[in-house]
C-alpha cells in the first residue's frame, strides 16, 4: 500500500469547543487519548495506511458497508430508521410515569444548537399528547465533572422515568452512565458512546469512519493523480474526529494524491483561513478535506483572497457552506452527521415507556449531500440562518421554521 506523503502537521495547544458533527471538547484531552486503549477490540487490526491506535479494521469495514444498506423504518422519517437493528424487549420499563431527564454535554457549537432546538420541538409534540410531562435538562458546558454530577443528581432525585445522556467524553463518563443504569431507570445514550452496553439503547449515525471516507473518496474521484490535498482537523484525541481522519488516511494511502499536511485549527474560522493562506503561499492546493466543515467557508475565502482557483472541497451540510458551494459552482460534497438524531432519543423514551421494542444499538442513516440534491436541501431550508444544518429533520415539527430561525 502506498505510504502517505505528509509534509507537515499542526499542533494544538488549547482545547476549545468542537464545531459541528460531534460533541464538545473533552475536559482533558489526555482522557480521550487514554480512552483509545480502553476501546473494546473488535478483532480488527491496525492498518498500514492509518498507522494509528484509533483505527480498527473491523469497525472501519462495518461502517463503510453500512453506507450501502437499506435501513428499516419509514422512508420519510430517517430519525426512526435503523440499520441492521437487533431489538431488545422493554416490557420491564413500561410505566405511567412521564418525567424525562436529559444530561447534555453542552450546546457549544452550531451543530449542537441546531440539534437541541430540534429535540425541544420533538418534546413539545409529546407534551401536547400527554406522553411527556416534565422535561428536565442539565447542561454540562463541556465539563466532564459537571456532567458526572448532573447525572448523579438525576439518579439521586429518584423521580426520572428515563435518563437521556449525550456524553461529553467517552471513558470519563462511562462510570456515571453505569451508575445511572444501576439505578433501574432506563438509560438512553446518543451522539457519542461510552465503554459500556448497560443502556437500553445507544443511538448514533453510522459513524466517523463513514464520514471521513465519504469526503476522502470524493477527492480521489474528482482530482487528477498527483493532486495536492490539505487536511484540516479540529482537535486530536476525540474519537469521532480521529475516526474520520483514520478513514481518510486509509483512502488516501491507496491513491495517487499528495497529502500536503493535516493541520489542527480548533475549528476557528480565522485560523482555518490563515492556515490555508499559508499553504497557498507555498504552492498549489487542489483539494481540501475537513473532519468537520462548519469552517469550510473560511477555507474557500482563502482561495478567493489569494486569487487561486477553487479547490475540490469537502465541507458539511451547514447552510453557510452549501450556499457558498452553489454561489461559486465549485466541485464539492457535504458530508452529514445526521443532526436529526436529536429526535430519536425522545422517540426511544416514549417507546420504552410503552414497552415497545427498540434497537440495542440504534444506527441511523448517514448520507452526504451531493451536487445532485444540494438545491433540494437549500430550498427546503430557505430562510434558515447560515449556521443551521440542512439535515436537521424538523420540517414537520410544530415550531418550524421560527424556532430554528430565532436561535
Amino acid at each position: 500500500m502506498r505510504k502517505l506523503r505528509v509534509l507537515s502537521a499542526g499542533a494544538v495547544t488549547a482545547v476549545l469547543a468542537l464545531t459541528a458533527c460531534t460533541t464538545d471538547e473533552p475536559a482533558d484531552t489526555t482522557d480521550e487519548v487514554d480512552q483509545a486503549a480502553e476501546q473494546p477490540d473488535d478483532g480488527g487490526q491496525s492498518s498500514e495506511g492509518s498507522g494509528d491506535e484509533w483505527f480498527v479494521q473491523a469497525e472501519y469495514e462495518k461502517q463503510l458497508a453500512q453506507r450501502d444498506k437499506e435501513p428499516e423504518g419509514p422512508a420519510d422519517k430517517p430519525w426512526l430508521q435503523a440499520i441492521d437493528p437487533e431489538y431488545v424487549e422493554t416490557a420491564e420499563y413500561a410505566q405511567d410515569g412521564n418525567t424525562l431527564c436529559f444530561s447534555n454535554a453542552s450546546v457549544a457549537n452550531p451543530w449542537r444548537v441546531t440539534g437541541w432546538i430540534t429535540m425541544q420541538q420533538q418534546v413539545q409534540v409529546y407534551k401536547d399528547s400527554g406522553d411527556i410531562g416534565e422535561f428536565r435538562v442539565s447542561d454540562a458546558g463541556g465539563d466532564d465533572n459537571k456532567q458526572i454530577s448532573d447525572i448523579q443528581a438525576f439518579v439521586d432525585a429518584g423521580d426520572c422515568n428515563a435518563i437521556i445522556i449525550s456524553p461529553s467524553t467517552t471513558a470519563t463518563l462511562t462510570p456515571a452512565v453505569e451508575a445511572a443504569c444501576q439505578s433501574g431507570v432506563p438509560v438512553i445514550v446518543f451522539d457519542r458512546g461510552v465503554n459500556t452496553d448497560c443502556m437500553v439503547t445507544f443511538i448514533h449515525p453510522i459513524g466517523g469512519y463513514a464520514y471521513g471516507a465519504d469526503g476522502a473518496e470524493f477527492l480521489v474521484e474528482n482530482l487528477e493523480p498527483g493532486s495536492k490535498v490539505l487536511a484540516l482537523r479540529i482537535l486530536p484525541g476525540v474519537d469521532v474526529l480521529e475516526h474520520r481522519w483514520a478513514a481518510a488516511q486509509e483512502i488516501f494511502a491507496d491513491s495517487d494524491l499528495e497529502i500536503l499536511g493535516n493541520e489542527f485549527t480548533e475549528g476557528d474560522a480565522a485560523t482555518i483561513k490563515d492556515t490555508v493562506t499559508q499553504y497557498l503561499q507555498r504552492g498549489e492546493v487542489d483539494g481540501i478535506w475537513m473532519d468537520a466543515g462548519d469552517g469550510a467557508v473560511a477555507a474557500v475565502e482563502a482561495f478567493e483572497d489569494t486569487g487561486n482557483d477553487y479547490p475540490v472541497m469537502v465541507g458539511e451540510d451547514e447552510l453557510g457552506f452549501m450556499r457558498k458551494w452553489k454561489e461559486t459552482g465549485m466541485t464539492a460534497i457535504a458530508p452529514a452527521y445526521s443532526n436529526f438524531q436529536w429526535r430519536t432519543p425522545i422517540e426511544a423514551a416514549v417507546k420504552i415507556w410503552n414497552g415497545e421494542k427498540v434497537p440495542s444499538e440504534w444506527v441511523l442513516p448517514q448520507e452526504p449531500i451531493t451536487e445532485e440534491d444540494r438545491d433540494e436541501y437549500l430550498d427546503r431550508n430557505e430562510g434558515m440562518p447560515d449556521l443551521h444544518y440542512a439535515k436537521f429533520g424538523g420540517e414537520d415539527l410544530p415550531g418550524f421554521p421560527e424556532a430554528w430561525q430565532d436561535r
